[in-house]
């Protein structure tokens, strides 16, 4: 016999006995059998909740992004753990991605094989041109002044905000994008 069966099995027996126990307060016309029967009624419930599985949905449900999402969101130290939290993962993707490049590149360079400088850009997203168009910065803006753009111009035209629009918020993801990858590629020039 599986856990599930025999949970409902127990609920069943449980309703059963909350039942005539209900049945017995209207008979005897006794408030205190009906005290008898609630908690009956209520291990009932619960295995039965448990039995069908539901209570594991619930669990699944809850412990879901979206679930996390609504929990760190607003004020307080909430969000800004995650914030920090989501900070931290960005730049450790960044770096991972960073030294893959770096490893691809020796890697051609040690074979003798391939081109020496960098890959041509995709012809997809902005110009670096549009892109500091998009985000309404000046082509010599610093970095700094770009991520500031950048999470400012978010606020406004994300998809979840209050006139957002999410070809909008693409747009200057895209921008962004295209901004830190010439950053990117200025540094591994520097440095490489």
């Amino acid at each position: 016999m599986s856990r599930a069966t025999l949970l409902v099995g127990l609920s069943a027996v449980f309703a059963g006995l909350a039942a005539v126990l209900g049945i017995l307060t209207v008979v005897r016309a006794n408030p205190f059998v009906l005290i008898l029967a609630v908690p009956f009624a209520f291990l009932a419930y619960v295995f039965w909740y448990q039995g069908t599985g539901k209570l594991a949905e619930q669990a699944r449900r809850r412990s879901g992004p979206e679930y996390q999402r609504s929990r760190d969101a607003g004020f307080g130290a909430g969000a800004r753990r995650a914030a920090e939290e989501s900070r931290r993962r960005r730049e450790a993707r960044q770096r991972y991605e960073a030294r893959e490049r770096r490893g691809r590149r020796n890697s051609r360079r040690a074979r003798g094989g391939g081109r020496r400088g960098f890959a041509p850009r995709s012809s997809s997203g902005p110009s670096e041109r549009e892109a500091y168009e998009i985000l309404d910065l000046d082509p010599d803006a610093g970095e700094d002044r770009v991520r500031r753009a950048y999470r400012e111009k978010v606020k406004e035209v994300h998809p979840d905000a209050e006139g957002g629009d999410e070809e909008r918020f693409k747009r200057v993801t895209a921008a962004y994008d295209r901004l830190t990858e010439d950053d990117a590629r200025a540094d591994a020039a520097r440095n490489g």
